[in-house]
């Protein structure tokens, strides 16, 4: 009877390690069974939505069978997956009873936690359906099942990808200044693109109130004449006798909402008619109000994308480094109120070049990836006009698969995606180019596009004034335009490279071997065409010999540069400084974290100069900029997520956060934090969040302490530069390699502590 009953106690205890799934997900929505009316959170669940009269909002899956996913959750250290089981119904009532009427996936043998494809019969349009899902590890641990979540299938089941209803935040005045002159002065702390209500007071019904609105103040007025598009609107407001409520109809702009008003032939992205029209402001101005005013009476409804400002977080010792961060954070929530990635308020369209840095800033902000989704796969039928642009579609879908572990999106769009890598303007000397007359309709045809003027781009804007770090006028660094660019064909490589890859994970050998033959083919021809042997630099075509910074920092980020190159292309890369624009950057501290330049890596995130993101800050903005400053695009808009690079290079190249396998099943952590003392941080990812800390004595030791998600795996690179080093890895020494200046490590799930010692200082 006593080994009876210890068997049961021991049974009890070892399941009890195992704790229930959490942030189910479909199709890469998380909160599937919120309902929204009019931008704002509600009390309903979605079967009540069909008797109510309100007109509510549901983030709807638009596939009969779509990927489920989960976060494993356990203490224990190195933990994985070793099966799941799903059970699925029409009511909740059965999986209470763990009865499935809609399918029941059995203990399936898989270490999948995120793209679970459901394989019942297929769903039915406009009904809610209810999971829930348990998971074994291999521990011997089975959980208990998650809660249960529910999500309402749309009334077209098109395969398209889900995203939520737009949400309003109300914001409430973090300054308000009232004179004696009837004039009243908010500020919200922060722009954003949103509505204004006001509750006002008037004794007579005679008075007329005039507001105005802007992202720029001069003090304690809002600035009438900001320059460029700097936002600023004013609107009268007749009041009526007593205490009323109003809402500010803002009037919609011609240069955003215009059906084909660009040269890329596309429309803008319109607000929905359930949140009506927005616009970016900070600052409240309310003129000739007799007052008084209390700051509860000025709402601000900021219009975002769900964003979890909880999500992610970053500090370190460098406190412009930190303010950089958010800045950058908050332009990834500020610039999504309209669900998809668009180029701020000028024109409202999205672009591939604005995307590809919105995507990963996203990423690394929030728990969120079906915008990035949505986002890409809207470009890949509505292309714009720059050549590299389009071949930056690659550099999107793969950045997808790799971030959620999901080929939903890649499947789907293969053969488009296949027409992006623009091998159709290949030419017998193995490069592409747009000057050669093969801009036909068949050729637009296959990539979506229904502009009229397809050309290389390199930077944006061409031309302009010249200011610090460079000589040339522009953000091109003086680049020299010829029929076979540099910087299109370090694209082109790097598309063929990664449509090789995706050939590959969908079972597709043969494009796998003939797009990673076309990329070797291009790199061999790149680097015999396009690098000056007298220099050892790129130079930024075939019939010129000038070299921009463009013709190097591309080719560097994308691992063309052969090994002997590689000091001389660093070396230039240096010379030119910050000589590109906001969207440029992004690739150069790429480039410079790739070679491993922590240090100027660090310069240049944590700058005061001019062309910083520091700058943006000093000048006034609180969302990021189009241009280094105003002197550089005169016309430029103080809400452009293109500029917001940090958001993701500081978790990505600072601290070295990236999934080395798809959906982070396998992850590298590699710090560079040059002369930064310690800093902290947390990434959300699709397994889990991510936290890490470290502590930098350079020359002496390096500690890090970091708590990886179950279900994974890492690969941890310390700084190591000492000749004789110790690394200790939970308090026991540990073999590790070494490699370009790292001490190198794996590490399964669970807290770690990692220490790298300088044995000739530390024994």
């Amino acid at each position: 009877m006593y080994r009876f009953f210890l068997l049961i106690a021991l049974v009890i205890t070892h399941s009890g390690n195992a704790q229930p799934p959490s942030h189910l997900t479909t199709d890469l929505l998380e909160h599937t069974d919120r309902v929204f009316l009019d931008g704002y959170l509600t009390t309903l669940s979605l079967p009540e939505t069909r008797t109510a009269i309100e007109r509510y909002q549901v983030p709807a899956i638009r596939n009969a069978k779509p990927y489920l996913g989960w976060v494993m959750n356990s203490e224990t250290p190195n933990t994985v997956q070793t099966a799941y089981r799903i059970l699925m119904a029409s009511g909740r009532e059965q999986l209470i009873k763990n009865e499935a009427d809609i399918w029941d996936s059995r203990k399936t043998e898989s270490n999948n936690s995120v793209a679970v494809q459901y394989s019942g019969t297929a769903l039915e349009p406009s009904k809610v359906y209810y999971w829930k899902v348990q998971v074994w590890d291999n521990h011997g641990n089975e959980s208990a099942f998650s809660s249960i979540k529910s999500f309402m299938t749309a009334p077209v089941l098109d395969g398209k990808t889900a995203t939520y209803p737009l949400q309003i935040t109300d914001e409430y005045p973090v300054k308000l200044l009232q004179d004696v002159k009837t004039t009243a002065f908010v500020d919200f702390g922060k722009a954003a693109f949103g509505k204004l209500k006001l509750t006002l007071n008037s004794l007579t019904g005679t008075d007329t109130v005039m507001v105005h609105l802007g992202e720029h103040s001069n003090g304690s007025k809002v600035d009438r004449k900001p320059g460029g598009t700097i936002r600023y609107a004013v609107y009268k407001l007749p009041l009526m006798a007593g205490r009323h409520t109003y809402t500010i109809k803002f009037r919609p702009d011609e240069r955003n909402t215009k059906p084909k008003g660009n040269e890329s032939g596309v429309d803008p992205v319109l607000m929905p008619g359930y949140i009506g029209e927005v616009y970016p402001f900070r600052y409240c101005e309310l003129e000739n109000y007799p007052g008084p005013i209390n700051d509860r009476d000025i709402v601000r409804q900021s219009v975002h994308y769900p964003f979890n400002d909880n999500a992610a977080a970053f500090h370190s010792s460098d406190s412009i480094l930190n303010r950089v961060w958010e800045l950058c954070k908050y332009s990834m929530k500020a610039t999504s109120f309209l669900g998809t990635y668009i180029d701020g308020d000028r024109e409202r369209i999205p672009y591939e070049a604005d995307a590809v840095i919105n995507q990963l800033g996203h990423y690394y902000s929030d728990r969120e990836f079906s915008m990035a989704r949505h986002s890409n796969e809207y470009l890949i039928y509505n292309a714009t006009w720059p050549t590299e642009w389009n071949l930056q579609t690659l550099i999107m879908a793969w950045a997808d698969y790799m971030h959620t572990g999901n080929w939903q999106s890649i499947t789907q769009y293969y053969n488009d995606l296949k027409a992006k890598t623009l091998m159709a303007l290949k030419e017998t000397n193995g490069l592409i180019s747009s000057r050669t007359g093969k801009l036909n309709a068949d050729f637009y045809k296959s990539i979506h596009f229904r502009g009229k003027n397809f050309r290389d781009i390199v930077d944006w804007p061409q031309t302009g004034v010249v200011g610090a770090e460079k000589q040339e006028a522009g953000e091109s660094d003086g680049y020299v335009m010829t029929t076979y660019n540099t910087v299109v064909n370090a694209y082109h490589y790097e598309a063929l490279q990664l449509m090789s890859r995706i050939a590959g994970v969908l079972g597709n050998t043969t494009d796998q071997q003939f797009y990673g033959a076309e990329a070797e083919k291009v790199k061999k021809q790149f680097n015999t065409l396009l690098l000056n042997t007298k220099t050892g630099i790129y130079k930024d075509g075939i019939d010129t010999d000038h070299s921009s910074l463009h013709a190097n920092m591309f080719p560097m980020a994308f691992g063309m540069v052969p090994e002997k190159n590689r000091q001389a292309v660093s070396g230039f890369i240096k010379s030119r400084k910050m000589a590109c624009s906001v969207y440029g950057s992004h690739f150069l501290l790429e480039a410079i974290y790739n070679a491993n330049d922590a240090a100027y890596g660090l310069e240049l995130l944590a700058s005061t100069k001019e062309r910083s993101w520091y700058n943006m800050l000093r000048v006034g903005s609180t969302v990021a900029l189009e241009a280094w400053d105003n002197k550089y695009k005169p016309n430029q808009d103080w809400n452009h997520a293109w500029g917001a690079a940090p958001a993701h290079l500081i978790p990505r190249k600072f601290f070295g956060i990236e999934p080395l396998e798809p959906g982070f099943s396998k992850i590298r952590i590699k710090p560079q934090p040059a002369t930064v003392r310690d800093a902290n941080i947390k990434v959300p990812t699709i397994r889990g969040d991510i936290n890490a800390s470290f502590v930098n004595q350079p020359g002496e030791v390096f500690s890090l302490e970091v708590v990886i998600p179950a279900n994974t795996t890492a690969e941890v690179w310390l700084p190591c530069t000492f000749k004789k080093a110790r690394l200790l890895l939970d308090g026991k020494e540990q073999k590790f390699t070494r490699q370009e200046g790292f001490a190198i490590v794996h590490a399964g799930s669970g807290r770690h502590i990692i220490n790298v010692k300088n044995v000739e200082r530390q024994p």
